[in-house]
């Protein structure tokens, strides 16, 4: 948990950090077991969530980064559960905010119920891998970033409610002002390491070339 206990990060059974996207994905998968219902997050949390409700026969609602959009988001949706990658879990039958202590609670309900251990669960879940970049912000709009990256990956379903995210069935990326620093933000995730780095390298050359 971190110091403002909103937010697990797991240790497995073999003593290996599985990644603080697999919190909400492993609590959904739990809580999608009890009740059906919209799983809310957001854009730059991992598709593993995707995969968790695709199996529970539940859709997946994206909404801006930042707690208080996801929350809003989960409220309108009546979402069973939500939250973000950053290994923050919202239960709204408890309250809508991240809690930890909640994200313990399912995770170890979690491994009553499957009666096996964190890793051997784990390894039935697909894996990604998401890699982070930044860059100072430029002083011009972006938009003429978000359309150069239109026109980069024509085939790429498009959500612009917060920067621009393009994404693929087993990849995305996601660029977008950060709210708190003056910095423009580069979020990818493939099946690869070599993918998710070509989606981040192709999606900074506008950026860089604007900064330039």
């Amino acid at each position: 948990m971190d110091p403002d206990v909103d937010r697990l990060a797991l240790v497995s059974d073999e003593g290996t950090a599985i990644g603080e996207d697999y919190t909400l994905a492993l609590a959904a998968r739990l809580v999608l077991r009890h009740r059906r219902g919209p799983v809310v997050t957001n854009l730059s949390t991992s598709r593993l969530v995707e995969d968790v409700a695709a199996a529970a026969g539940v859709p997946v609602i994206r909404a801006p980064v930042g707690e208080v959009n996801v929350a809003v988001r989960m409220r309108e949706q009546r979402a069973a559960v939500g939250g973000e990658g950053n290994g923050g879990v919202i239960l709204p039958e408890v309250h809508l905010g991240r809690d930890a202590p909640v994200a313990a609670a399912l995770l170890l309900q979690l491994l009553h119920e499957e009666g096996r251990p964190l890793s051997q669960i784990v390894a039935e879940l697909p894996r990604y891998v998401i890699m982070k970049d930044k860059l100072d912000r430029p002083a011009a709009s972006l938009d003429a970033v978000y359309d150069a990256l239109r026109l980069a990956f024509p085939g790429a379903a498009v959500d612009s409610e917060d920067g621009l995210r393009l994404s693929w069935p087993d990849r995305w990326v996601h660029v977008r002002p950060s709210g708190t620093e003056p910095i423009v933000r580069v979020i990818a995730e493939a099946p690869t390491s070599g993918e998710a780095a070509e989606l981040v390298s192709r999606s900074r050359a506008p950026l860089d070339a604007l900064i330039a």
